[in-house]
């Protein structure tokens, strides 16, 4: 299983990604590559295609980012949830100050911070990665 997400820019966004999530890592080249432009050349891709595709591996589904002609146009219908304060199990005000603490993290990777929110005893805050695409931590 993976998710797909498209973008302008799949190796920036695969970075900011890469650091947004412990645990995950750019996919690593097929077996006999030192790299990915040496794997690409081997196959005859043109050069302008190299960063048409980007992947991470981690500790959950792999994420496929792919170049898309079209920019974003409104809010995402899926998004990704970092869980970043602990969830409900945790003190509000523990919640707060590990979300918080997260947020300067990703705002240092690149993340925008839109807003944050409290319900039913969660605290989270909503993000935009650097192409715009909405996330929780």
């Amino acid at each position: 299983m993976q998710i797909a997400i498209d973008c302008a820019d799949p190796a920036a966004l695969a970075a900011f990604w890469s650091e947004a999530l412990p645990g995950y890592q750019l996919q690593a080249p097929p077996p006999g590559f030192d790299s990915w432009p040496a794997f690409l050349a081997a196959q005859s891709v043109p050069e302008e295609e190299w960063n048409s595709r980007s992947a991470l591996v981690g500790d959950g589904p792999r994420l496929f980012f792919q170049r898309v002609p079209e920019p974003k146009s409104g809010k995402n219908r899926v998004h990704l949830d970092l869980h970043a304060g602990g969830g409900p199990g945790v003190p509000v005000d523990e919640q707060r100050a590990k979300m918080r603490a997260e947020l300067e993290r990703l705002a240092a990777a690149g993340a925008t911070f839109v807003e944050e929110h409290e319900e039913l005893g969660v605290v989270w805050a909503v993000l935009t990665d650097p192409e715009g695409n909405e996330f929780c931590a």
